[in-house]
């Protein structure tokens, strides 16, 4: 019972008191992101990979103090591939009105998620296939895989290597990156490129032998084999059943080394994949210092977890780091609308992949002045960059 005499003193000093410990209490809670990822199913490589990152990341913002000085944790929900589990995941993360969220990793995920987004919250899609409209809740990573097509084809114009076999799925990620390759060939640049043969096939098809030997006959200089997983590895085995021995360029959601590892067996010899600038390049070219002192970050964090430097490790790298500096900037309490604002008014954001402007690129922020070609050397079991950024071959 409080006394009756300095009885409002000592209210007033619990009160003060209970004051006083709240921002503790604050800074013991931890500040929680959902991550939608395909953990099982087709994409389940891509969703465990993007995991190890992110959980590498997510340790270094919180040996920098976390969000505000509350403890960084990422909460992972399994989409299993399947866009209806990722609508039915985002719609019970959306119910929970919070400020942000990521993924899922594919383009299909992504579509299906985006509808939910009406009202926020602010989600990246760790898929470069995704094109969202500007002003919405969405971004997603990357160089949009129509404009890498660009690049692909100047750096194969300047190789020589006019005459291009492509095979491509007929979904949505298909029907994507022909889009690209039209757009690519109605540059004046290009006008001596013509696409030999075009072939198509449907992602459970058993063999893709038939369309392989179809590209073959057309006598092709280079080929673009464009899918992920299962698939892909069915093309890689019917190019080496058919003989076809070219240079091959594939989607950069095969630059993972665990993929190599798996397919050694089958691999193309020269294969290639279009992607940001974010491969170690002493010696070739420089870029923004505030991007060089990023990927030297980047370059240390992965090589002392044993995480290997690739598209699965260095794709999703920026969006949490994106993410974390508008909610420190903002406050944990920012709205939706509060974060994807703050991102859109970005012009000069330095991140491993780049220095992103999304007000000239909106939803993304990189253009193809990003994006550079690797190729997979296997002897050393590592990514190479084999042009500049941009496209153009580099010459040694």
């Amino acid at each position: 019972m409080i006394p009756k005499n300095g009885g409002g003193h000592v209210v007033r000093g619990i009160f003060v008191a209970v004051f006083m410990l709240l921002p503790l209490v604050a800074q013991a809670e931890d500040y929680t992101i959902d991550v939608i990822e395909p953990m099982s199913g087709n994409a389940a490589f891509v969703g465990r990979t993007h995991e190890a990152a992110l959980h590498l990341l997510e340790g270094i913002v919180n040996q920098d103090g976390g969000v505000l000085g509350r403890p960084l944790r990422l909460v992972f929900h399994d989409d299993q591939t399947s866009p209806q589990t990722a609508v039915q995941i985002a719609t019970e993360i959306v119910s929970r009105h919070p400020p942000v969220m990521l993924g899922s990793s594919i383009v299909a995920m992504c579509s299906a998620v985006m509808p939910l987004l009406k009202n926020g919250p602010f989600d990246y899609c760790l898929s470069p296939g995704m094109r969202p409209p500007a002003g919405s809740y969405m971004f997603s990573i990357g160089v949009n895989t129509q404009i890498l097509m660009q690049g692909v084809f100047d750096f194969f114009r300047k190789n020589g290597w006019t005459r291009i076999g492509t095979i491509s799925s007929t979904d949505a990620t298909g029907q994507e990156i022909e889009q690209g390759f039209d757009a690519a060939l109605k540059l004046p640049e290009n006008a001596g490129m013509e696409i030999v043969s075009r072939q198509r096939f449907n992602t459970s098809d058993v063999s893709v032998l038939a369309q392989v030997q179809r590209i073959q006959a057309a006598s092709p200089q280079a080929v673009i084999a464009w899918s992920t997983g299962g698939a892909i590895a069915g093309i890689f085995k019917a190019l080496i059943q058919s003989g076809l021995d070219v240079p091959v360029l594939t989607g950069n959601g095969n630059m993972a080394n665990e993929i190599m590892a798996q397919f050694a067996g089958f691999l193309p010899k020269q294969l290639y994949v279009p992607v940001p600038a974010f491969l170690p390049h002493d010696g070739l070219y420089t870029l923004d210092p505030r991007v060089e002192d990023k990927q030297k970050q980047f370059y240390a964090a992965t090589a002392a977890a044993g995480i290997p430097v690739d598209y699965m490790s260095a794709g999703v790298w920026d969006t949490l780091l994106m993410t974390v500096a508008a909610l420190n900037k903002l406050g944990p309490l920012a709205s939706a609308a509060e974060v994807r604002d703050f991102l859109a008014a970005q012009t000069e954001f330095a991140g491993i992949n780049g220095l992103y402007d999304f007000v000239r690129v909106p939803q993304r922020g990189l253009d193809r002045s990003s994006a550079s070609i690797a190729q997979w050397d296997a002897g050393a079991h590592v990514w190479r960059a084999v042009s500049l950024p941009g496209g153009d071959p580099i010459t040694h």
